[in-house]
């Protein structure tokens, strides 16, 4: 068994193993899942995040590793941005809390399968047709100013959201929640419940962020195991990052345009390939940390701010 081999089967039973876990003894059925345990997951998956780090340091080596934990931590700072999104999702259909995990947990999994779908597709392309990294450069570029420039959830309008209007067109729906079912039947007609809408538009809103985060992480590495593995403890550790932070995403108000940097470094580091200057990743995972690190603080500092004037 090779290396790369041996790491795919620590990362595929490891994965396994934490799944049963979550569900097994962190979440239940139904439960309204409270700040102590969101906190106590996040530590949990960021945990596992880590030790897989330890581990592809002593059998792939330093570069490997490094190019693992930036790829890890940008894909984890732009799942912040994602839970905004999600909030929004969840009050415009009314979704009661008790249903917000299990919710979240199919959401989650169907975008971590349409993530692996873009990933093997990315990086058959890119072997291919190398210079598509550049124009994914030139994309994350261009991206990274109009998100820094922008306002916070601009665009969000769910009543105007084409997967809505899609369902809402081609499906029979129902603003019930049909408690917790995906659909249900109201007199000889089936009908789809809110739950079942709600669990469609994550997965499809987490594909529309993968198009500038996959991109981006092709920027660090275009290592297979590296993508794979960094953008599936990220999505994985989103459902109780949103647990943790829905109260609190407001606070980050400068979150976006530290991560508006980052993607404006990447692309950056991307297209300077072109006239042969190459930005090793120790620098480009001092960039991320430096980024996100400083947006949070100064969100910080900004929200004590308002709150003693």
């Amino acid at each position: 068994m090779t290396q790369s081999q041996l790491a795919y089967l620590i990362f595929a039973i490891v994965l396994v193993l934490a799944l049963i876990f979550d569900l097994g003894l962190l979440s239940k059925k139904g439960a309204v899942i409270t700040i102590k345990r969101a906190l106590m997951q996040t530590v949990f998956w960021v945990t596992l995040a880590m030790a897989f780090f330890l581990f592809l340091w002593i059998e792939e080596g330093r570069q490997t590793a490094l190019e693992y934990i930036s790829a890890y931590l940008m894909e984890w700072s732009l799942s912040i941005d994602n839970i905004f999104v999600f909030i929004l999702i969840f009050t415009f259909f009314g979704i009661r809390a008790k249903f917000f995990g299990r919710v979240l947990l199919i959401g989650i999994l169907l975008a971590i399968i349409f993530r692996i779908l873009f990933i093997t597709a990315g990086i058959a392309l890119v072997q291919r047709f190398s210079w598509l990294l550049y124009i994914f450069g030139a994309i994350l570029l261009y991206t990274g100013l109009s998100m820094f420039f922008s306002k916070k959830g601009q665009g969000a309008n769910l009543d105007e959201n084409k997967v809505y209007g899609f369902l809402r067109r081609f499906l029979p729906l129902t603003s019930a929640d049909g408690d917790g079912k995906l659909s249900i039947r109201i007199g000889e007609k089936k009908y789809y419940t809110a739950i079942f809408v709600v669990i469609v538009l994550l997965a499809t809103t987490d594909i529309v962020f993968a198009l500038d985060s996959i991109p981006a992480v092709f920027g660090i590495t275009q290592d297979r195991m590296v993508i794979y593995t960094s953008n599936v403890f990220a999505v994985l550790g989103l459902r109780a990052l949103f647990f943790l932070l829905r109260g609190a995403v407001d606070k980050f108000r400068f979150l976006q345009q530290g991560i508006a940097t980052v993607l404006v470094f990447i692309g950056l580091k991307m297209l300077s390939e072109l006239i042969h200057i190459k930005i090793s990743v120790g620098i480009s995972l001092i960039v991320i940390l430096v980024c996100i690190l400083t947006s949070v603080l100064v969100s910080l500092a900004w929200d004590k701010k308002d709150s003693s004037s």
